[in-house]
C-alpha cells in the first residue's frame, strides 16, 4: 500500500458530534474527501442540513442526527440510534464541546460546573462507551477525542475553570481507553488543540476584544488558526496512516504551548 493509500477511507463511515460546524465541519469534509461515509451530529437542524448539502459534493453519503450530546440522555439516545440504522462506524470523532462561560470559580454554581463537565467529559464517555463498545466487539476502529491544550495548560484572561478540568480529564480518559482497547485494534488519540477562529470564539472575541490580543500575543506564530488547518490532523488520525499511534494527545496550537 502506497503512503497515500493509507489515508484512504473507502468504506468507512464516520459519526462526528459537532460535525456542522467549525472544527467538526473540517474535520468532516476532510474524511469525505478521503471517502469515508459521514454521521453529522448536532443541535441546530438548519446548519446540520446544509453541511450534509455541501458535504455530498464529494460523492458520500451524509446523514444526520439532531442531538444535543451534551444532555446525557440525549448523546445516548443519538448513539443507539445511529447503530441501529447507520451502522457500523468505523470512526468516531467527539467533537462537541466549549466553555461557554467565563464565572470565576469562587462565584460557580454547581449546575453551571456539572454542565460544562457533561459538554465535554460525559458526552465523549457515552459514545465511547455506546460506538466504541461495538469497536471493541468488531477489534477495529478509530477514536478521536477534541481535546485543548486548556486541558494542558490555564488559559489567562478568562475564566470558568470547569473547562479546563473537562479537558484534562478528557486527556487522560483519552489514554485510559487506548491501553485498555488496544489489543482490540481500537486506537484512541485526542487533539489538543489551540486557538482556532471558530463561531464561539468569534463571538468571544467580539465580546471581549482584549482576549483575541492576548491570545494572539503568546502564539509564536502571532495569530489563530483556521478550522480547515485542522483537517489533515484528523484524516491522519483516522486512517491506517496512523495505525501505530494510540493514546497521543497530539498539540496543534501554533506554538502557544512552547513558551
Amino acid at each position: 500500500m502506497s503512503v497515500l493509500q493509507q489515508f484512504r477511507l473507502d468504506g468507512k463511515r464516520a459519526l462526528i458530534t459537532g460535525g456542522s460546524r467549525g472544527l467538526g465541519r473540517a474535520m468532516a469534509g476532510a474524511l469525505a474527501e478521503a471517502g469515508a461515509d459521514l454521521i453529522l451530529v448536532g443541535r441546530d437542524q438548519g446548519s446540520l442540513d446544509q453541511a450534509a448539502g455541501e458535504l455530498q459534493a464529494f460523492g458520500r453519503r451524509v446523514d444526520v442526527i439532531r442531538a444535543d450530546v451534551g444532555q446525557p440522555a440525549e448523546a445516548e439516545k443519538m448513539c443507539r440510534k445511529a447503530l441501529a440504522d447507520l451502522g457500523p462506524i468505523h470512526i468516531l470523532i467527539n467533537n462537541v464541546g466549549g466553555r461557554r462561560i467565563n464565572i470565576p470559580t469562587e462565584e460557580m454554581p454547581l449546575e453551571e460546573w456539572q454542565r460544562i463537565l457533561d459538554l465535554n467529559l460525559t458526552s465523549t464517555f457515552i459514545c465511547c462507551k455506546l460506538v466504541g463498545g461495538e469497536m471493541v466487539k468488531r477489534r477495529a476502529g478509530r477514536i478521536i477525542n477534541t481535546a485543548s491544550i486548556s486541558g494542558l495548560i490555564v488559559n489567562k484572561g478568562i475564566y470558568g475553570r470547569s473547562y479546563e478540568t473537562s479537558k484534562a480529564a478528557l486527556i487522560h480518559f483519552t489514554k485510559a481507553l487506548a491501553v485498555d482497547w488496544a489489543p482490540y485494534n481500537v486506537t484512541v488519540n485526542s487533539i489538543a488543540a489551540g486557538g482556532f477562529m471558530t463561531e464561539p470564539n468569534r463571538r468571544w472575541f467580539q465580546e471581549m476584544p482584549e482576549l483575541k490580543k492576548t491570545f494572539e500575543s503568546m502564539v509564536p506564530m502571532g495569530r489563530l488558526g483556521e478550522p480547515e488547518e485542522i483537517a489533515g490532523l484528523a484524516l491522519y488520525l483516522a486512517s491506517d496512516a496512523s495505525s501505530y499511534m494510540t493514546g497521543a494527545a497530539v498539540v496543534i496550537d501554533g506554538g502557544y504551548t512552547l513558551w
